[in-house]
């Protein structure tokens, strides 16, 4: 997404984060999993929007129940992340 994100609300229960944007917009997000890549931890997400799409973030715990989304601001970085994910979507097939 263009827009970077503005706040995160975690319902834990579901697992379903809703990432408000600058512009206001808000998605409830389904969390499909972490994985690490080259020493970074990164976290998928899928919007509860009807879509097939796949929101790909950096991931950084803070406590045992507090973390970070952080934008990836690398193109290589994202790509590299995103084909990662992929990779382990299609082992788990």
């Amino acid at each position: 997404m263009s827009e970077e994100i503005k706040d995160i609300a975690i319902e834990e229960e579901d697992d379903i984060i809703t990432l408000e944007f600058d512009d206001d917009t808000a998605v409830d997000c389904a969390v499909i999993g972490t994985f690490d890549l080259d020493g970074k931890e990164y976290i998928a997400l899928a919007p509860e929007d009807g879509t097939d799409d796949v929101y790909i973030y950096g991931y950084k715990a803070v406590s045992d129940d507090e973390f970070e989304i952080l934008e990836i601001e690398d193109d290589a970085e994202f790509n590299a992340a995103a084909a990662e994910f992929d990779a382990i979507m299609a082992d788990g097939e």
